[in-house]
């Protein structure tokens, strides 16, 4: 079944501007993958989305046990630990064969890496979680059968890759770090220097070739017939190359997300793009487009504005974005997180906060044990990109807190996180409060490293049987949280959101408004040293009523949150 009449002119249109006289070969191509992958058309509609929907972010060989596929370990674990009644997604990251950078170099899209498993053990993950896969869209591993084919100058390989010259002024490119652009390869037709924005064994790909989007649009809905319910868009950026600009966000990149989807509410309706763009506010919001680019988008400045607020105890930030974070329209929301595979990047604070601000920001990671990467700027200066810290970590003291109160602290953090409008993402290092990895960094020479631990399943139940460790209380901790979110009807992700003024510096305060307004939630976060106590008879025709989390009540309109404590203070109209 070729693609719909619906759907095929607004395609037809895009082609036409990527591809010009090609674009009808192209656009066949399309009918060809829309046939092949037809059966898409009749899967079960995706789960409903509410105040349930939370999502996992874990590499598939996270937890490992000798002798056995590492997803079926992960599967199991999160079944042990009662996680899959309160995470009903889960984001693997890239689970192909790699070389390099844990699995963002791919060399074969199309299968598992044998250490995890297979297919099967994907589709079983699918089961019982919605499940997200990894589109590593930009690049592939230097090893890549495509890119083998390219050094040895194969049809149609050799239009995969970007070579340029070495002397060619590319200093208006936008760089993501401080590597050079260009990295050479021996090639039967003499050196090429290849475009590789992440690391020489990360090419870049050229979709400027028309095979190369049919190529990867196949892989798009080979992850979708797997039973992909979302699919991360990595460094989509970075996507479509012209020499004499930022090759960052260009007007082919935005078309070729409209293309995928346009593709997939025609092939495979209910599948939500996301889109991962480690920029300032305003240029990732821009993948939302008119409502027909990216469903959902990492809400990238969240992590460090946090961040900030606990190092300064200054919630005025934090806030100010807060407000002006625009509901993005039904059907569209916020991915929203504080860590990830990555560490925490610093340009989505651009126009934020003041550079003495940032500037402090970086001294405190490195205070606790922080790493921080460089990207080149077009002036050849380095400057930072990303903290390379766990959250947890973050979030001690360079001192060390005590372990009750260093949890305590964490999940308030989380717990800004979770009660946010958007749907929460949630890095499995933060599930169990993993603190960061040193000797990991010292083995493998990346600051990456610090936050990319993986556990044998054996020594992370050893971790959590100690009551006493902060690993144990945030763990607990974080399950009941969630059990208290999924059956919030204001948690829902479209439900409404405002900022509220409590005239503490100290306190980040927000409301959620259930969509049908019977329920509303004060979440009330206190970021600083000591107690506070809010006055909270301006409420107005709402009645304030207990703490979700503690049961704690709300008397005589006053609430006192403790040092580096949270409350979701439940308020409902008077009957």
């Amino acid at each position: 079944m070729p693609i719909s009449d619906v759907f095929r002119p607004r395609i037809a249109a895009k082609l036409r501007q990527l591809y010009g006289a090609r674009a009808e070969e192209v656009l066949r191509g399309i009918d060809g993958l829309a046939d092949r992958y037809a059966a898409l058309r009749q899967r079960p509609d995706p789960r409903p989305c509410g105040p349930q929907t939370v999502t996992l972010i874990t590499y598939g060989d996270q937890i490992q046990s000798e002798g056995r596929p590492s997803l079926q370990v992960l599967n199991g674990f999160l079944h042990e630990y009662g996680c899959d009644q309160v995470i009903s997604g889960i984001h693997i990251l890239p689970c192909f064969p790699y070389s390099s950078d844990d699995g963002f170099s791919v060399i074969d899209y199309r299968q598992i890496d044998a250490s995890l498993g297979d297919w099967g053990d994907v589709d079983s993950l699918g089961k019982s979680f919605g499940l997200m896969l990894d589109y590593v869209v930009n690049h592939c591993s230097q090893e890549n059968a495509w890119f083998q084919g390219y050094l040895r100058g194969e049809e149609p390989y050799v239009g995969y890759f970007i070579d340029a010259d070495p002397e060619t002024d590319l200093s208006a490119v936008t760089r993501p770090r401080s590597a050079p652009l260009l990295t050479p390869f021996e090639t039967g037709r003499g050196t090429k220097h290849v475009w590789t924005t992440f690391s020489a064994d990360q090419v870049d790909l050229d979709f400027a070739n028309p095979d190369v989007l049919l190529e990867m649009l196949d892989v798009l809905l080979l992850y979708v017939m797997h039973g992909a319910r979302a699919i991360r868009l990595d460094a989509i950026g970075f996507l479509w190359k012209k020499i004499g600009t930022t090759c960052m966000h260009l007007p082919q990149t935005h078309t070729v997300v409209k293309i995928m989807r346009d593709l997939l509410d025609d092939v495979a309706p209910g599948t939500v793009l996301v889109t991962e763009t480690n920029v300032p506010h305003a240029e990732n919001i821009s993948y939302f487009g008119a409502g027909d680019e990216a469903h959902a988008v990492y809400n990238f400045s969240l992590a460090p504005l946090l961040l900030d607020a606990f190092y300064t105890g200054d919630a005025g930030p934090i806030h100010r974005w807060l407000a002006t974070l625009e509901y993005p329209g039904p059907g569209m929301t916020y991915f929203n997180f504080t860590a990830s595979h990555d560490g925490i990047g610093v340009r989505p604070l651009e126009g934020l906060v003041s550079q003495q601000r940032l500037d402090n920001l970086v001294d405190e990671v490195r205070r606790r044990g922080g790493r921080v990467n460089t990207r080149r700027k077009p002036d050849g200066t380095d400057s930072p990109y990303e903290l390379n810290i766990t959250y947890l970590s973050a979030l001690d003291s360079p001192a060390g807190l005590p372990p009750r109160t260093h949890a305590r602290r964490f999940l308030t953090s989380q717990g800004v996180m979770l009660a946010l409008r958007g749907v929460p993402g949630i890095y499995f290092h933060s599930l169990v409060g993993t603190p960061n990895y040193v000797e990991g960094v010292e083995q493998t020479g990346h600051n990456r490293t610090i936050n990319r631990r993986k556990f044998d399943v054996q020594q992370l139940r050893q971790i959590l049987s100690d009551e006493q460790s902060v690993q144990r209380m945030v763990f607990d901790g974080y399950l009941k949280m969630l059990a208290v979110r999924t059956q919030q009807a204001a948690f829902h992700p479209d439900a409404g959101q405002a900022v509220v003024d409590t005239g503490r510096k100290s306190v980040i305060a927000f409301e959620r408004i259930s969509q049908d307004g019977r329920q509303r939630i004060l979440v009330l976060a206190n970021i600083g040293a000591e107690p506070v106590c809010v006055d909270l008879s301006a409420a107005g025709d709402v009645v304030l009523d207990c703490d979700l989390l503690t049961g704690q009540s709300v008397v005589d309109g006053q609430y006192e949150v403790d040092a580096y404590d949270i409350a979701w203070l439940c308020c409902k109209h008077p009957a």
